[in-house]
């Protein structure tokens, strides 16, 4: 897709941003909620430009990769280069072939020579680099994270602080003030776990002149590996695996406990907008203003899809709407800070389910060991002629402070 294609999408998306925009302020002046039909006419606009999103960001993607691909390996004869070509045509023929495919000078650019038949082989790091972009597009946190590359430590300590001073202390020209030993320190320990995916590729596809096996092993890989990852990021207990951001954490697990969430009024199936039961608007308010303001600034709202389509009819007790439409590359906002969607973000409301977040999500640390491992399964799949691809790597993840996170919890006021 052309960058001229792209932008034509994003006019169009501009204008389904302010279709949906009318609706919602057509009741507003009105003073009344949305009706059946305007909400089904907002639900199909908001529907079509998410669509709309999705595209671009892939178009956009793909633009990059393209871009990358000409800048990663310039053909300007430097051996560097060089080496790159060919581990990268060694790794296509491993891929494409198993080791049969590859000849003695593929093993040297893969230093394979110890790899046994059917056995693991370390992905070049061209590869892993390709993987982890596309694991980064389609994964949410890890684009706002702060992410670690291990290559020989087991672990990493992230040095926290767990109590701080007291403010300082007015005083004389000469005074020191009183001696204060409130500062305390504590370390999170971040240990990358091991992660596996398999995934089957048919030979035909493999095989076929038109097709790069390196590109479709990637992507498929890419995108098993990071729903693992994203569900852990969410929901991971911490135990051998990422700590996540909805788990309750305690003194013990570290994480985010419950002093950081605030109730907001639901009825089980929506939020609740009334004088009597309370405004899920208000509720939002004071998740944003517990939220301290040094990190508004680098801040988002998380949420899945079907909880942020119940947020973008809610009204404030005045009567308007908190959610505001994006306009060209401007991002939707919800109360003047924009949000992230996460498929592995809780999706009910339930009486004392969490609904979503509100955090500045650098906080959240994330530990990779670069080496990424294939082990290419000939006979197992060959009655199906596929081939099947065993991904293994290892990560870790969790909130290193909680401070700056702010949690949803669904208060079923009319239960």
């Amino acid at each position: 897709m052309t960058t001229l294609k792209i932008r034509e999408l994003k006019v169009k998306r501009s204008k389904l941003s302010a279709q949906a925009t009318a609706i919602m302020q057509k009741a507003t002046d009105e003073n009344r909620a949305m009706e059946g039909d305007e909400e089904t006419q907002f639900d199909s606009i908001m529907e079509e430009r998410d669509a709309l999103d999705s595209t671009i960001t892939k178009a956009e993607r793909l633009l990059e990769d393209d871009r990358r691909g000409i800048d990663d390996i310039p053909d300007d004869g430097r051996p560097g280069n060089r080496n790159v070509e060919a581990q990268m045509t060694a790794w296509n023929a491993y891929l494409r072939d198993g080791r049969p495919g590859l000849n003695a000078e593929h093993a040297r650019a893969l230093n394979a020579g110890n790899d046994p038949e059917g056995g693991f082989l370390v992905a070049p790091e061209q590869f892993v680099q390709e993987l982890l972009q596309n694991v980064d597009d389609m994964t949410p946190i890890r684009g706002l994270a702060t992410v670690h590359r291990l290559t020989t430590a087991e672990s990493l300590g992230i040095p926290t602080r767990e109590e701080d001073l007291d403010d300082a202390e007015w005083t004389s020209e000469v005074g020191t003030g009183s001696q204060d030993d409130g500062l305390r320190f504590g370390k999170r320990e971040l240990r990358p776990h091991p992660l596996a995916k398999r995934v089957l590729v048919s030979r035909k596809l493999l095989r076929s002149s038109s097709m790069n096996p390196e590109q479709i092993v990637r992507e498929r890989m890419a995108y098993r590996h990071a729903t693992a990852q994203e569900n852990g990021f969410m929901t991971g207990n911490g135990s051998q695996r990422a700590l996540g951001l909805f788990t309750v954490g305690n003194a013990d697990l570290g994480g985010i406990t419950t002093a950081r969430d605030v109730d907001v009024p639901t009825s089980g199936t929506g939020f609740v907008h009334n004088a009597t039961d309370g405004y899920a608007a208000d509720a939002l308010i004071t998740a944003k203003y517990t939220l301290k303001g040094a990190y508004h600034a680098k801040a988002h709202w998380l949420f899945h899809r079907l909880i942020l389509a119940e947020i973008r009819k809610i009204k404030d007790a005045n009567g308007q709407y908190i959610w505001k439409a994006g306009l060209g590359d401007q991002p939707d906002t919800i109360l003047e800070i924009p949000h992230i969607l996460s498929e592995f973000a809780p999706s009910t409301m339930a009486n004392n389910d969490y609904i979503g977040m509100l955090g500045d999500f650098s906080f959240y640390h994330i530990v990779d060991a670069l080496q990424f491992e294939v082990q290419r399964l000939i006979e197992l799949y060959a009655t199906t002629n596929q081939i099947g691809f065993i991904g293994r790597a290892e990560c870790d993840g969790m909130p290193v402070m909680e401070e700056p996170f702010v949690r949803l919890q669904s208060n079923d006021t009319v239960a």
